[in-house]
């Protein structure tokens, strides 16, 4: 897959069946194993997520449907094997509150990454707990709340700077065989001063 195909983003005005149907918990989830972990079947999928081979099957043509899964290739013709289409899925926030519907569907994505981050740092601990993960990566390993006072225009430049550098380190790193799959969440969530009693007290 080129570079330049890794991300796909969704225009709200065109794409909102395929946004809508990226709500759904287990179809992010289906998603999410594909990109971390590579082609796929049904039977296998549902094996990792509790869920019965149909349910993943179904899932999986839903997201065929709206281009985010494809056909991979097969080990031989008795199951399909499913693969990611792009690393990355995006949107304009801004394009998605103002159309119908809209500040839902991002609400919805918005709480289902949280719960991937719970996700992410159950099986962290547990792979660091278990030594399946080397004591070098305790150091660099972490979460972050830093709560900096920016304007949009910097934090729209702070994104910017992170996505790029974040895809120079991955270039870098693609041939080591040091390097793992780690997972980045990113959040960037002003918040408004509180309101406060302007009153005198009399």
């Amino acid at each position: 897959m080129d570079s330049e195909d890794r991300g796909r983003v969704l225009d709200p005005a065109q794409d909102g069946a395929a946004l809508k149907a990226l709500t759904h918990p287990l179809r992010l989830t289906l998603l999410g194993l594909l990109r971390q972990h590579g082609p796929a079947t049904a039977s296998e999928l549902a094996a990792r997520t509790g869920e019965s081979s149909a349910s993943t099957s179904y899932h999986l043509r839903v997201l065929a449907k709206y281009a985010f899964v494809a056909e991979a290739d097969h080990r031989d013709s008795r199951e399909r094997r499913w693969k990611s289409v792009h690393d990355v899925t995006s949107w304009s926030n801004e394009a998605l509150r103002s159309s119908p519907g809209g500040s839902v569907i991002l609400s919805v994505l918005h709480r289902r990454q949280v719960e991937h981050l719970q996700q992410s740092l159950d099986r962290h601990e547990a792979d660091l707990d278990s030594g399946r993960l080397g004591e070098e990566w305790h150091e660099p390993s972490g979460v972050s709340d830093l709560m900096p006072r920016l304007t949009p225009e910097s934090l729209a430049e702070l994104w910017e700077v992170f996505r790029a550098k974040t895809a120079e380190l991955t270039a870098r790193d693609a041939d080591d065989p040091r390097a793992e799959k780690v997972v980045l969440f990113t959040a960037g969530l002003p918040l408004a001063p509180e309101a406060t009693d302007t009153g005198d007290g009399s």
